[in-house]
This record gives structure tokens, C-alpha cells and sequence, in this order.
């Protein structure tokens, strides 16, 4: 009989910006973040306490030719902005899905969003809240695979959840190779070694000495995210 409880108790969920645009080129879809502000509600019902991370990518995309040439340190805070306003939109749709959504950014924007502090974050999360990391880790030339880890780090989180559009991580690109096998479970130095590319060599890195497990599996699967924090066999994890 298999345990009814959750592997894991606090999670940070990792959402890159380009998972908001659906089928578009950019942008939010409306469709796409109703069904995954459900699969967060769902793992909450459970007593999941659950942290987010969000990229910017599906914003940026929509000036990325204009920034062509830009300064790397203005760009990277142009992106971090990006990220805020799809913290907005997220935490707007988990307010509407009956979710209890904070927003704490990086970046000083009092007006819009609540400091990143972390005693504040770790109070919100230990009330059931969600709490949504917007800005990245506040520095430009870091990405939000790195926020991520920093703030799963912090948190206390029991695991990083890479949400993407591939159910894990394959020995080859599953899409051009039929014979490309899916990974149940590799080591930090295995992924190193394959160079699978699953995070930033910075992010990487920081789960690795902080004996931070990542878990890569597809936000677009239904129930994926309950199967994952219920210890199923969904997706890759990584771990020391």
C-alpha cells in the first residue's frame, strides 16, 4: 500500500517565463497559467508548502531584438522586471483559484510587490501561503535557475522542481532521436559528466554543495506536480 502523505513538505517550484506563453510567441496565456496555478493548488491540498521561482523569458522575448548590443547588466534588469510582472499575473490567478499568493521581489519595488525578506518568506510559507520570488536574486549575469537554488537553499527546501516542457531529462533530444531514453534518477556529477545542461553551471553548482535535490519534469502533464511531491516516478531527479 502506498503512503497517502507527501515525499516532500516545502518545495521550490522553478516556472521559466516561456512555460506562461502556451502555444503564443510571447506573452501570458491565459489558458496555460489556470492550469498550472491548479496543479499548485492541488499539491497545497495535500500540505505542500510551496515556494516559486519565475523566469521572465515570455516578456523579454517581446524586445529581445531591441536589446540586441544593449549593456549585459541592463538587459539582465530588464529581464529581472519581466519577472515581476509575471509574478503579478501568477499570483493574481492563485488569488482567483482561492490560493493565497504573496509576491517578494528582489529588487526594490514597494509600491507593487512586497521586499524579498527572508523571515517574512519563511512566516508566509509556514502559514500555507505561496510564495512567489520575483527579480531573480537581484543581480544582474545570474540567471533564475541560480534564484532558484538560492532561494530553495534558504527556504529550507526539501527539493528544487524544474518545470519544463520535457517530461525529464533523455540521453538525447527525445523529439529527433526515437531511441533517446528518459532518466529516472542521476547524480550531480553524472549530469556534469554528460553535460545534460539541465541548469546554469552557477545553479548547479549551489544545489550540489547544498546537497539540494532537483527534480526535472514537464508542468504540462496533468498531475505531474502531485506525482512529483508524492514521491512517484515522474520525471529526473538529481541528486549528490
Amino acid at each position: 500500500m502506498t503512503d497517502p502523505r507527501p515525499a516532500h513538505k516545502r518545495i521550490l517550484l522553478k516556472l521559466s517565463g516561456e512555460a506562461l506563453m502556451g502555444d503564443d510567441a510571447f506573452g501570458i496565456n491565459r489558458a496555460t497559467i489556470v492550469r498550472m496555478v491548479e496543479q499548485v493548488a492541488d499539491v497545497t491540498r495535500l500540505g505542500v508548502e510551496v515556494a516559486v521561482v519565475i523566469g521572465g523569458g515570455n516578456i523579454f522575448r517581446g524586445v529581445a531584438g531591441g536589446s540586441v548590443g544593449m549593456d549585459r547588466a541592463t538587459a539582465d534588469y530588464m529581464g529581472m522586471l519581466a519577472t515581476v510582472m509575471n509574478a503579478l499575473a501568477l499570483a493574481d490567478t492563485m488569488d482567483k483559484a482561492g490560493l493565497t499568493a504573496r509576491v517578494m521581489s528582489a529588487i526594490a519595488i514597494e509600491q507593487v510587490v512586497e521586499p524579498y525578506v527572508r523571515p517574512k518568506a519563511l512566516q508566509y510559507l509556514e502559514e500555507g501561503k505561496v510564495v512567489i520570488f520575483a527579480a531573480g536574486t537581484g543581480n544582474p549575469f545570474f540567471t533564475t535557475d541560480t534564484a532558484a537554488a538560492l532561494r530553495g537553499a534558504e527556504m529550507g527546501a526539501e527539493v528544487v522542481l524544474k518545470a519544463t516542457k520535457v517530461d525529464g531529462v533523455y540521453s538525447a533530444d527525445p523529439k529527433t532521436d526515437p531511441a533517446a531514453t528518459r532518466y529516472s534518477q542521476l547524480t550531480f556529477d553524472e549530469a556534469m559528466a554528460k553535460n545534460l545542461g539541465i541548469m546554469d553551471a552557477t545553479a548547479f553548482a549551489l544545489c550540489r554543495d547544498q546537497k539540494l535535490p532537483v527534480k526535472v519534469f514537464s508542468i504540462f502533464k496533468p498531475g505531474a506536480l502531485r506525482r512529483v511531491v508524492m514521491g512517484e516516478d515522474e520525471g529526473t531527479l538529481v541528486h549528490v
